[in-house]
């Protein structure tokens, strides 16, 4: 079985009697499902904007959340914020995170953003540790990452694909900054959000995309002469230059 263990992947353990109705009323995704397998879900500011992305799954008596290790520590501080005198605690593990492509081992899970990008798993596991390129399967399906695309306090998670990544629930009810992203989905359209382009030549990460000489988004993660870029898509026509690259929208 081929597969690598996630370096930089923390994960937490949520307990106690009020723990589903205690994420219920702050994630994005519907936390009652959470017998479905493996839930991918964010916590928003009250304004609506991006805080951190997460994995969740059912585990016996608690629930565990899988996060880029970058956003563990600020995570737990807003979570705590909000326990009150509700019956929940959060313990950081040990707990080793695995992925991998093709068939999974038992107990793996189909990872629920894009079925490319294949299955995770949780605990101990004997592999034949093997490299994939996760960037270039990223930017094939379009899927943002914590802190490069997906951005604290200035993504918007509809922008950002989260609908079509299965991140967000619109019939859950109430958690924090459900408010702003219920308008944004009855909108009739977005005007900005992240996008697949072409890519000729290279450019940083976060480098600025200009079209007919007025600025149009900003060009994230590369990969096989693709990219993934955040765009206003009024203005994301012909040819776009990020620096000394070429740009070109594929929507």
């Amino acid at each position: 079985m081929k597969g690598e263990i996630c370096q930089d992947r923390t994960v937490f353990r949520i307990g106690g009697a009020d723990r589903e109705r205690f994420l219920q009323g702050l994630v994005t995704n519907d936390v009652s499902r959470l017998a479905d397998g493996l839930m991918y879900a964010a916590l928003l500011t009250p304004q609506g904007k991006y805080l951190a992305d997460f994995f969740l799954v059912a585990a016996n008596d608690a629930i565990l959340l899988d996060v880029k290790s970058g956003f563990a520590d600020d995570l737990a501080k807003r979570l705590g914020m909000y326990t009150l005198r509700a019956d929940v605690t959060l313990t950081m593990t040990d707990i080793p995170v695995h992925r991998g492509l093709g068939d999974g081992p038992g107990g793996g899970l189909p990872d629920p953003r894009d079925v490319s990008l294949g299955w995770r798993h949780y605990g101990g596991l004997d592999i034949d540790a093997t490299e994939f390129d996760w960037d270039a399967l990223r930017v094939a399906a379009c899927i943002p990452e914590s802190g490069i695309e997906l951005i604290p306090n200035g993504s918007f998670i509809l922008e950002a694909g989260f609908e079509r990544m299965n991140g967000v629930d619109f019939a859950k009810g109430c958690y924090v900054g459900q408010e702003v992203t219920a308008r944004m989905k009855h909108k009739t359209s977005l005007r900005k959000g992240l996008a697949s382009v072409r890519v000729e030549g290279q450019a940083p990460e976060g480098t600025e995309i200009h079209a007919a000489g007025r600025p149009t988004g900003t060009l994230f993660t590369q990969s096989g002469g693709r990219g993934i870029a955040y765009l206003r898509f009024d203005r994301a026509v012909g040819d776009m230059k990020a620096g000394d690259a070429v740009v070109r929208h594929e929507g």
